[in-house]
């Protein structure tokens, strides 16, 4: 018995649909994205940088952002991603409306406004607020290591620095010497029309080599010397304090402190900004991506970015940028322990804001040994350890930690594209609005 297909038309000529929109359902991201960005962004800060009439006429400003938010939604982050997509997804194809700019024009246009394109995270936020996806009742905090656009095997330590400058002016300084003792000979090796000084390859690059190290070498110097400053001036003021209450300083003197870094202090060559980091998985190098995330519909609120280590000095900025954004401030945080801090607990409660951190680590919060601990600390020990399994420190995990794996497993953002600690603060402030956008198209 004879066998039935559907008919393989892959040669027949067909219609295109009368407008490029169908060429997606209107339910589609792309179709929210474009909605969003024509209707519901201000986007005069970025029309505001084209001035002149003269040469080819720029892509429509509207058409760029939407490219890139949506390519931001979907795990596409290089340019030359996005400029291939434009020729082989239909959705990226509507976009641009088979007018696709290549991946240079798409580079240059994400460099240029850059700060523009983060700024837009506040208008997106407060669409998100309009649509009742923000409630502020109660906002998790945390930190997660990203990778820089730099290898931690282009960072050399300080006093690895030192040596590496011994050892390649040492090296110059020979081939100088020999060069101006062969003079004579110079002229009958090399001919009349070259002066037999020129310096040869491996000089030149161990010439850049050395200038390199020692502009890093100062940068490091000039790091060490204004921290030591600022530790100097806030001991000062310590015991300025201390000497109006009447009260000695505890323990021994300290000790004389120099200005200069510590042997194992490193600087990176590729991203100087970027640090060494310690993730569960080993050392990265990177950054450290901080986020304030809303109970309601996991809604980044905040976000912020340092090089440091620490989540500590995270908390305060990212509490006052949710209500920079929004006009409020929670009614409830929680954090996990490396929030803790009786600093930090004092913020929260000279703000009126019920604070859940944890003072820990452990599998139970309030079952944490912490050897210091302030007044504040302690009663925050009673408060997670009273509350038991009902403790509202149990949103934490459910609230911002998803975000995350919404954000590096399902849309693929594992490193950053730009460097410096500038670009890479607004690159981030991107992923929080991308993230934010794909919330508020779901909740339509």
């Amino acid at each position: 018995m004879s066998r039935h297909f559907r008919p393989w038309k892959i040669d027949q000529t067909q219609l295109f649909p009368p407008a490029i929109t169908d060429y997606v359902p209107k339910d589609h991201l792309s179709q929210f994205v474009i909605a969003l960005v024509r209707d519901g962004l201000d986007l005069d800060e970025i029309f505001a940088s084209y001035k002149g009439e003269l040469g080819q006429p720029p892509y429509d400003p509207r058409m760029m952002v939407a490219l890139l938010l949506h390519a931001y939604c979907t795990g596409l982050y290089s340019s030359r991603r996005i400029a291939k997509a434009c020729t082989e997804r239909v959705d990226f194809m509507m976009i641009v409306a088979h007018d696709a700019p290549d991946f240079r024009t798409i580079a240059d246009f994400r460099k240029r406004h850059l700060a523009a394109l983060a700024n837009l995270f506040v208008q997106v936020l407060k669409l998100a607020e309009a649509a009742g996806l923000v409630k502020l009742g109660h906002v998790a905090l945390d930190g997660t290591k990203i990778k820089a656009n730099a290898s931690k095997h282009k960072a050399m330590s300080y006093g690895r620095m030192q040596e590496r400058e011994a050892e390649l002016q040492a090296e110059v300084d020979r081939w100088l010497t020999s060069a101006e003792a062969a003079d004579a000979q110079d002229d009958a090796q090399h001919g009349t029309r070259r002066r037999g000084e020129e310096m040869p390859d491996w000089v030149a690059d161990k010439t850049k080599r050395l200038a390199k190290i020692r502009e890093a070498k100062a940068a490091l110097e000039q790091e060490a010397a204004a921290a030591a400053a600022a530790k100097a001036e806030a001991e000062r003021q310590a015991e300025e304090a201390r000497r109006a209450e009447g009260r000695k300083r505890p323990g021994p003197p300290l000790k004389p402190r120099s200005d200069a870094p510590a042997p194992k202090t490193q600087r990176n060559f590729t991203d100087p900004d970027s640090q060494v980091l310690l993730t569960k998985d080993g050392y990265v190098q990177g950054y450290n991506a901080q986020a304030a995330v809303d109970g309601a519909a996991q809604i980044i609120v905040a976000h912020g970015l340092t090089k440091s280590m620490s989540d500590c000095p995270q908390l305060v900025p990212l509490v006052e940028g949710i209500e920079a954004h929004l006009g409020r401030r929670p009614k409830e945080v929680s954090a996990d322990a490396g929030y803790c801090s009786e600093a930090n607990l004092a913020a929260l409660a000279a703000r009126d804001i019920r604070a859940y951190v944890a003072i820990g680590r452990a599998k139970r919060p309030a079952e944490a040994s912490r050897k210091l601990g302030g007044p504040l600390t302690q009663r925050m020990r009673l408060t997670l350890k009273r509350a038991g399994h009902r403790s509202r420190y149990r949103l934490r995990k459910q609230i911002v930690e998803p975000v995350f794996g919404q954000i590096k497993q399902a849309r693929g953002f594992r490193q950053f594209l730009l460097r410096g600690l500038a670009a890479v603060q607004a690159e981030w402030a991107l992923i929080c609005l991308a993230h934010n956008i794909t919330k508020l198209a779901r909740a339509g």
